[in-house]
């Protein structure tokens, strides 16, 4: 049986501004990688009134740690700020997301087998798309979401508390609920600048033996695309395994063992016991494969600059020739990353008139921080059926584009990642 090392633990309560040291070990060793400039917070969509005010921008540069391997970026913006309370994104409008996330519940009920009607709780839990599938496994379910979009998993049905979650809340949580089985923090626990507030609040709240199970974009998968629009002052940190075992020994989880899963254009998700508990050999085989592929050493991004400036310059050089044709190239969706995206290429309105979205979205009508660029229901898309379109979420291209294909759509679709290329069918 393997255990958690007793480590020293260094400070995981970020401050706001800029950061010197690892947000996981500590150490000074850190290698700049790509920056990617000033920019607004890619969530802060703006209003048609607020285009004539003043914009908070913030530096946006991935680095890397040369002495536990953790990639990240040097500024943590405050969390209300980013999750403020209109928040625009919700889980539960795309398909392929949902199949994903109430999946991670299935896997989790199925593999640990918790007693019928225990608690099961997602942090950061949006609209209570995960928990559903916990509900529909028997399991009693429990969100924590900061944002008002709490108002939607609850009027669904899903149980959530709108709050920031912490050790204050998960004491709440304790007297009211009881000790949780099994906790998810999917597409978050990257987020987190209080991260030592929120693993001291899991260690309380979850039952000895209990599972804590996170999904995070997966740095070798973002070194492997030249993935640079994942990288946000949301994403604080881009992990892979050994860092993430680091961190959660200091707090007393075992991991145990990892898969590698599509989602937002490829993740990890990692099992973490409260306690002792021994590694799969799965985990073991991943470990290897890092190792193998040389992410930890002085070479892991060896060409990633190279590569995020080649696609900025092929996408730009096709919307300025298609824009001097009279033929500006509208987008398709508007998740997070676009905002990264469309300001390091510098894509305003003479190149994109507008971005599409479908019409649940809560971001019809708001503009693009940055670049302004107007979001729209899709129905015009289908309107003027453009020759062009860029697909800004391209990481679910295959499922979006046979969506659009069966609607109607008859434009070429342009994906700027992980290469340039243009799909007719």
């Amino acid at each position: 049986m393997t255990q958690p090392i007793a480590l020293a633990v260094p400070p995981h309560d970020l401050p706001h501004g800029h950061l010197e040291r690892c947000q996981i070990c500590g150490g000074d060793a850190l290698a700049p990688v790509l920056d990617l400039g000033h920019q607004p917070p890619c969530d802060s969509l703006l209003t048609g009134a607020q285009l004539n005010a003043a914009e908070r921008v913030y530096p946006l540069r991935l680095l890397q740690c040369r002495d536990c391997g953790l990639a990240q970026i040097d500024y943590a913006v405050p969390p209300e700020i980013l999750f403020h309370p209109d928040y625009p994104y919700r889980s539960g409008i795309t398909p392929t997301l949902v199949r994903n996330l109430q999946g991670t519940a299935a896997t989790i009920v199925d593999t640990y087998r918790p007693p019928p009607g225990s608690l099961c709780m997602d942090i950061g839990s949006n609209d209570g798309t995960l928990l559903k599938g916990f509900r529909a496994k028997g399991m009693r379910p429990l969100g924590i979401e900061a944002t008002n979009i709490a108002a939607l998993a609850n009027a669904d049905g899903i149980e959530t508390i709108q709050a920031f979650f912490g050790e204050d809340v998960a004491r709440k949580v304790i007297a009211s609920h009881g000790h949780a089985k099994a906790i998810t923090a999917t597409n978050m626990f990257a987020h987190v600048p209080n991260l030592g507030d929120l693993l001291r609040g899991v260690s309380a709240l979850l039952a000895e033996g209990g599972v804590f199970v996170t999904e995070s974009h997966y740095l070798p998968d973002l070194i492997a695309t030249a993935q640079y629009d994942s990288i946000y002052h949301e994403h604080l940190k881009y992990y892979a395994l050994k860092p993430l075992i680091r961190l959660f020994a200091y707090y007393g989880f075992s991991v145990t063992d990892a898969e590698k899963i599509s989602n937002y254009g490829g993740s990890i998700r990692v099992y973490a016991i409260k306690g002792k508990a021994a590694p799969t050999s799965r985990l073991a085989e991943y470990l290897a494969a890092e190792d193998a592929a040389g992410i930890y050493g002085p070479d892991a991004f060896a060409g990633f600059a190279d590569l995020v400036r080649r696609s900025k310059l092929d996408l730009q050089k096709f919307l300025i020739e298609q824009a001097l044709a009279g033929r500006p190239v509208p987008g398709i969706g508007c998740p997070g990353r676009s905002s990264t995206l469309l300001n390091y290429c510098n894509i305003d309105r003479d190149l994109m008139p507008y971005i599409a979205e479908q019409s649940s979205s809560l971001k019809l009508g708001l503009f693009l921080p940055g670049k302004h660029i107007p979001i729209v229901d899709e129905a015009r898309l289908f309107a003027e059926q453009p020759e062009y379109a860029v697909m800004l979420s391209w990481h679910y291209a295959a499922p979006i584009i046979r969506s659009l294909r069966e609607k109607g759509l008859r434009s070429k679709i342009v994906l700027p990642l992980p290469r340039f290329r243009i799909v007719a069918d």
